[in-house]
């Protein structure tokens, strides 16, 4: 009973029993437990009972609701129950040993047209069907729900908790998963049509991503069901946790519509948190599905980029380094290899994009949905294909970077290769003797001695800088460099 209090009742009950009674709920929660443990006087049982009728007016109370204001000692509830199976031992004198509970608190003695349904007597303190909305996984079709999340709530002072499930297929259903038998990715045979067992904290405000309960066991058929396994710690002594991700129950499922299926969860209460499952009946998708699915919702405008790139290299006054150019690679962050679709999140504020394709290709293996440029997140319902960086990817094909100006346009970045190159290949195309002929920077002709051939025999010592000091021989003079800055003129 004091588990469904409000903030309202558990402060006058603390207040009645002298207790402190300021906190929040799961502290005002905790203290009143503490005071039920204790052992309380029967005026403060009396004052529960009273704020229990008041919480529950049409409620009749029954021997097991009274039996909740005993605690045996050394067992303390769980945030979400208190254990029901508990007699009640009130410190009244039983006399000729009649219990000496108030008649007109007892339920009325059931008959032949009236039975006390015990279980619908208590309601549990959280709904057994929440209003919890999982996150849609962009690799999965929803078909049908097979168990509509359903709170994981502790249902006595233990702690580890058990719960039990049971679904059926339909023979539409059924048929549906064996004819779905298809080549997945990593090469293996398996059904894309499948039962699919998700786990989330049970909240209501937003829609929730998967989440498994601490030290969670799940029997599917009286069968151990595979998990997926557990994440390095990121911290010194944090409990390991296992990445959020559906888990496929097809293999153990009864592919029959007369048979119905059980699932058995067990995992470790915890104080004021609770757990949800559902089971989904889904299509497994492909990166490729999806890459199609994104090139259907159409190409971005190239002027959405454009004024992105003009509001970046717009002047800032307050700033003594004006920015007047950006650079931008046409290869791919993920792959390192050329841009083929070129993609980013509309949320992301940077112009660099990667490839569309090798990203899902990566959160098809390992669902992560972070932006390889700015490591913020980036789910699929977010991505754009950019429309300016296709018409640059398809009008540019010789380069790998490119430069936007102020006003939007842009201008392809040479290779550093070339810039290296400064003499070419004819330059060393005469050769005499031990030297080549090369001209300096008037035009005159020098020979391989250093002679200029218009200044009759003046000699001209030459040094070449590109020679190892400790070699004898002449490098081949392709790799030469253009020696016209070490030479001394005439």
């Amino acid at each position: 009973m004091v588990m469904s209090f409000r903030v309202s009742e558990l402060q006058v009950l603390l207040g009645f029993a002298g207790r402190n009674k300021s906190g929040r709920k799961h502290e005002l929660l905790t203290k009143a437990l503490q005071l039920l443990k204790s052992g309380c006087s029967p005026a403060v049982q009396m004052k529960i009972k009273e704020l229990y009728r008041r919480r529950f007016p049409r409620k009749i109370l029954s021997p097991s609701d009274l039996s909740m204001l005993h605690i045996p000692a050394g067992q303390l509830p769980s945030a979400t129950a208190l254990t029901p199976g508990t007699m009640c031992h009130l410190p009244y004198d039983h006399g000729s040993g009649a219990a000496a509970v108030p008649t007109a608190l007892l339920p009325p003695a059931p008959g032949p047209k009236h039975e006390v349904d015990v279980a619908h007597l208590s309601p549990p303190v959280h709904p057994v069907h929440p209003d919890v909305k999982m996150k849609r996984l962009p690799f999965y079709d929803v078909y049908d729900e097979l168990i509509k999340p359903t709170t994981l709530a502790s249902t006595n002072s233990q702690r580890f908790e058990e719960a039990h499930f049971t679904f059926a297929l339909t023979p539409q259903q059924v048929q549906q998963i064996l004819t779905s038998r298809d080549v997945l990715p990593g090469a293996k045979c398996d059904y894309t049509i499948q039962v699919q067992l998700r786990f989330c904290l049970c909240e209501t405000s937003c829609p929730q991503e998967d989440y498994f309960p601490p030290n969670l066991f799940v029997k599917v058929n009286g069968k151990l069901c595979p998990l997926p396994g557990y994440l390095p710690p990121t911290k010194n002594g944090a409990e390991p946790k296992r990445p959020s991700r559906p888990v496929n129950i097809t293999p153990l499922a009864r592919l029959s519509a007369t048979v119905p299926n059980t699932i058995v969860v067990n995992w470790s209460s915890e104080f004021g948190r609770n757990y949800s499952l559902s089971v989904y009946l889904v299509k497994q998708l492909t990166s490729v599905t999806l890459l199609q699915k994104l090139r259907a919702k159409g190409i971005r405008n190239p002027d959405h980029s454009r004024a992105l790139i003009k509001e970046k290299l717009t002047a800032d006054p307050d700033s003594e380094i004006a920015t007047t150019s950006l650079r931008v690679s046409l290869m791919c962050p993920l792959g390192k290899m050329r841009l083929i679709v070129p993609c980013r999140a509309i949320t992301c504020t940077h112009l660099q994009c990667f490839d569309a394709a090798l990203y899902l290709q990566m959160n098809e293996k390992k669902p992560t949905w972070t932006c390889p440029v700015c490591d913020k997140k980036a789910p699929y319902d977010n991505l754009i294909i950019d429309g300016l960086f296709m018409e640059i990817l398809n009008s540019c094909t010789d380069c790998d970077e490119i430069q936007f100006m102020e006003d939007g346009s842009w201008c392809p970045m040479k290779p550093k290769k070339e810039k290296q190159e400064v003499c070419q290949a004819s330059t060393f195309s005469g050769i005499e003797g031990t030297g080549a002929v090369v001209t300096n920077s008037l035009g005159k002709k020098l020979g391989s001695e250093g002679k200029s051939s218009s200044e009759g025999k003046k000699k001209v010592e030459v040094i070449d800088l590109t020679l190892d000091s400790s070699s004898d021989e002449e490098e081949p003079p392709a790799k030469k460099q253009c020696p016209v800055s070490g030479m001394a003129l005439p």
